[in-house]
């Protein structure tokens, strides 16, 4: 059963959302304007059972579906760099985290309300995301952080790299914002530079690459740290081969509480909250996805 998120909340988020607007475009001379907010607010709360609940991803956020079979066919196959898909799923101590890209952040957790069941939280990323592909998705002070980058190999784009490549987002509101990880700012996006992958791995250092691949001194270099939040000095240049050995091994993703998608359709993540599942799937044809979303199901 799916019930909606009470109407005050939404209220309440639109009216402070149209206060931090007029705010943020106030001239000098305006008087400033203080927002307060009150809290993030879910988008659904998620009641799971026996039948699974579907979500398809859109650019606007999650919709509901019916059926899997709803998804099928409905959204043209490109490659995965340009299509919205659960690209990580990570299961943390109060719930389930996704970073999607071309969207922004979905948060799974148990309702704190008077509602039982689990709140479905989105975190829109907006014009900052629609353009660019998440890279890498990592916890820093304590705070989820998807990193982006323009990814041209299958379509070239004059988007140039984003001006903001690492967002985050916090229970305080549904309103995502930039972070600055100091191990990074070696590589700045106004120089053009790009960082396509990063990734804690299994023996606890970051690990990430960094590209120019365009101008007239394009390079490609590979790095590790063990603290994201020492001076880029620190940093660790490594071989290809040992950054390739820090890649996490692929494992067939399966539950018997899951039910089989169809032909074409695989598992991508998956995640335990409470007495529930939450997995992420995707319609795929070599390195094309068409339609992607995620499921909600008691184990």
């Amino acid at each position: 059963m799916l019930v909606n998120p009470v109407v005050k909340f939404l209220f309440f988020f639109l009216i402070s959302f149209s206060l931090f607007c007029s705010c943020t475009k106030a001239s000098v001379n305006e008087e400033p304007v203080l927002v307060t907010w009150s809290g993030a607010y879910p988008s659904a709360i998620l009641r799971t059972g026996n039948n699974p609940l579907w979500f398809q991803l859109t650019e606007s956020g999650p919709v509901h579906i019916e059926s899997i079979e709803e998804a099928a066919g409905i959204y043209p196959l490109v490659p995965w760099p340009h299509a919205v898909h659960v690209r990580f799923l990570t299961e943390t101590d109060d719930g389930v985290i996704m970073a999607v890209n071309r969207d922004g952040f979905l948060k799974i957790e148990p309702n704190t309300g008077n509602e039982r069941g689990y709140a479905l939280y989105h975190f829109p990323g907006g014009e900052g995301w629609l353009s660019y592909t998440v890279g890498g998705f990592i916890f820093y002070n304590d705070n989820p952080a998807a990193i982006l980058y323009m990814d041209d190999l299958f379509i070239t784009s004059n988007a140039g790299q984003p001006r903001v490549r690492t967002w985050s987002f916090n229970m305080n509101s549904n309103i995502v914002f930039p972070v600055d990880i100091p191990s990074l700012r070696q590589f700045p996006e106004d120089e053009n530079w790009s960082v396509d992958t990063f990734r804690l791995a299994g023996d606890g250092f970051y690990y990430f690459r960094a590209a120019r691949r365009s101008g007239s001194n394009p390079a490609i270099r590979l790095f590790r740290t063990a603290d994201l939040s020492r001076p880029v000095q620190e940093n660790e240049e490594i071989s290809a081969e040992a950054f390739h050995n820090s890649s996490p091994r692929e494992m067939e993703l399966s539950h018997p509480s899951l039910p089989q998608l169809p032909e074409g359709f695989a598992y991508t993540g998956i995640g335990m909250i409470g007495n529930s599942i939450v997995a992420s799937w995707e319609e795929q044809e070599d390195f094309s996805i068409g339609a992607a979303g995620f499921i909600a199901i008691r184990r």
